[in-house]
């Protein structure tokens, strides 16, 4: 008796395992413009943030920056779903106040300027439903040139004297957005 209730429990295990196995879960392949984000401060001992930006990195892998992110049209601002904006304070874009909250940051490249804009709408894959009704403050910012070349779009917040600049980078490009407190 002890022998076979040995077997039948073997057998029950083993059937088990091969129908865990049978049910593994499938997993898909890396983003190849994986989310990072960038805050201020960025000390991570430091939990008094005055911002946050959730975003995507998209590669440039041999294109142009203007066939990734086209001069004159609404962009994401990042690959994948458009990039979020959290400020965990009231800020100002130029002279329009922002209520501490959360918020999509789309922008409009150009050669010579980025309009930023901040938006209402969030959770938003792309720019394909940015409606600019829903729009909360937008300024247009210089471009610069940098001598450093960036493979991937990058974001970094740095302090400034009443608030922080976020900036933005991606091959040679350089765009500097001041948010004051």
């Amino acid at each position: 008796m002890k022998k076979s209730t040995l077997i039948t429990t073997l057998s029950c295990a083993f059937l088990m395992l091969l129908s865990v196995n049978a049910n593994a879960q499938k997993f898909p392949d890396l983003d190849k413009s994986p989310m990072d984000a960038a805050w201020y401060p960025n000390d991570y001992k430091d939990a008094n943030k005055i911002a946050r930006i959730i975003y995507s990195r998209p590669q440039l892998k041999g294109r142009s920056l203007s066939e990734l992110a086209p001069y004159g049209k609404v962009w994401r601002t990042g690959a994948n779903e458009a990039a979020e904006i959290s400020f965990f304070t009231d800020m100002y874009l130029g002279k329009t106040k922002i209520k501490a909250g959360t918020y999509t940051l789309y922008t409009i490249p150009g050669e010579k300027e980025w309009t930023v804009i901040i938006n209402k709408d969030r959770n938003v894959w792309g720019a394909y439903t940015y409606k600019s009704e829903k729009d909360v403050a937008r300024l247009t910012v210089p471009v610069t040139t940098a001598d450093d070349y960036l493979e991937a779009f990058s974001m970094v917040f740095t302090k400034s004297d009443n608030g922080v600049i976020l900036n933005l980078g991606w091959d040679k490009m350089r765009v500097a957005i001041p948010f004051v407190k």
